[in-house]
């Protein structure tokens, strides 16, 4: 199976990165961490974008925040699917790098999620994977099956507490 990239701009956004790392552990989706940062170690995060491909990895999840252009500059060096993780900041709670991350030009694309969404990276990542992975495809199915039933254990509880 293909692995996973998971690149951070800082490890300040471990607290929130963590969340895809859970999920994928989950899934039993094999992944790799790093920190990068697009304008501090922009060499660096070059060439982990450029050898992507060759070391085995079929997606890379970029989280970032503020002027959160690293899932650009991975996006804009490999063919990879690209997910951006737009971290909530202390300026503008982090509209400004679900911006930063979103507005991609024509021929760049990177797949965006939630202000710290990292749950759905993961899984849109092992989505992904999962069109060339019929068992893999299975356990997303199982977890979406799970949670429906969580749910609706949820509501049993609540329509007998409050239905009369």
């Amino acid at each position: 199976m293909k692995k996973v990239g998971i690149i951070m701009g800082s490890d300040s956004d471990l607290p929130v990165v963590e969340k895809s790392m859970f999920a994928l552990d989950e899934l039993d989706v094999p992944y790799e961490v790093h920190v990068f940062s697009a304008h501090r170690t922009p060499a660096e995060a070059r060439d982990f974008a450029e050898n992507a491909a060759d070391r085995g990895f079929g997606v890379i999840i970029a989280a970032a925040g503020k002027a959160a252009h690293l899932a650009g500059v991975i996006a804009s060096c490999t063919t990879l699917p690209v997910i951006g993780i737009p971290i909530k900041s202390s300026t503008m709670d982090g509209l400004d790098s679900l911006l930063s991350t979103v507005q991609m030009p024509s021929g760049i694309p990177v797949a965006t999620v939630a202000i710290d969404g990292a749950k759905n990276a993961a899984i849109l990542a092992a989505q992904i994977l999962a069109l060339g992975d019929d068992s893999l495809t299975q356990r997303l199915k199982q977890q979406r099956s799970d949670a429906a039933a969580e749910v609706l254990k949820k509501n049993k509880r609540v329509e007998e507490e409050y239905n009369h």
